[in-house]
């Protein structure tokens, strides 16, 4: 299958190493990946600060570059909710017809990464391996949006050597929300502040998610906490080979 990468600009800035990791684990299952160059933002944040017209700007260029692929992967479950969930409601609301439909031919063919392993691949174990102690956090757009369920969970028990350990309260928001943790910073630094004592309590050596901008957010705290877990994207633990002869992390 001929998948497109849309990397997200968070990843692609910031993040490059998750993009790398999605590649790495579709070609190991023997999948071509593209990556649309022109690709940007999707306009989230836009989007939710109330900037319809100009989110639907980047609608438009995400919708037209992402366009013939028979498969389109996200590395980010709150840009793939937005892609799949709001860009055809707000291509109505700013009257573009062209734009809503194709939206809406569009919306079926993205796919969260884990949605796209195990749903349309029929994947749930991806070759990897990886030796730690992992506590998986949902995130907000991962659990209540893209209804993700045991889908990550499913693929992290399938890694080789990775012990899976329980984290309390885990469906608990860590306080990031986007704009929210920039507009409400008091109450967003108690949230991650509870989230980060839940990981420390929970043993966990790495807190894994599907989306940077919380494991950022829960990260930085960590740090600031002094807390001795670590923070990775999904993604890279299911590229990871870590363990096995020659492998790499």
């Amino acid at each position: 299958m001929r998948i497109a990468l849309f990397v997200t600009c968070v990843n692609d800035a910031v993040f490059p190493a998750t993009g790398r990791a999605v590649v790495t684990v579709l070609e190991r299952l023997g999948h071509e990946v593209a990556f649309p160059a022109a690709q940007t933002c999707c306009g989230q944040m836009h989007l939710n600060s109330g900037y319809r017209r100009e989110a639907a700007a980047l609608a438009r260029r995400v919708v037209r570059e992402l366009d013939g692929y028979e498969a389109v992967v996200v590395p980010s479950a709150s840009c793939a909710g937005t892609v799949v969930e709001s860009y055809a409601q707000l291509a109505s609301d700013v009257g573009d017809g062209p734009l809503e439909e194709a939206a809406r031919s569009l919306a079926p063919r993205v796919h969260e990464l884990t949605q796209l392993l195990v749903d349309v691949l029929g994947v749930t174990d991806v070759g990897a391996s990886f030796p730690h102690r992992v506590a998986y956090h949902p995130t907000c757009h991962s659990l209540r949006s893209l209804a993700l369920g045991e889908r990550p969970v499913e693929l992290l028990r399938n890694v080789r050597g990775l012990s899976l350990v329980p984290l309390e309260d885990s469906t608990t928001c860590c306080g990031f929300g986007g704009t929210f943790a920039l507009k409400n910073p008091d109450v967003s630094v108690a949230m991650v502040a509870d989230k980060v004592a839940r990981l420390t309590e929970s043993g966990a050596e790495v807190c894994c998610a599907a989306d940077n901008s919380c494991l950022t957010h829960i990260g930085g705290a960590a740090t600031r906490l002094r807390s001795r877990f670590r923070v990775m994207h999904l993604a890279e633990v299911l590229a990871s080979t870590e363990g096995t002869p020659g492998g790499l992390r």
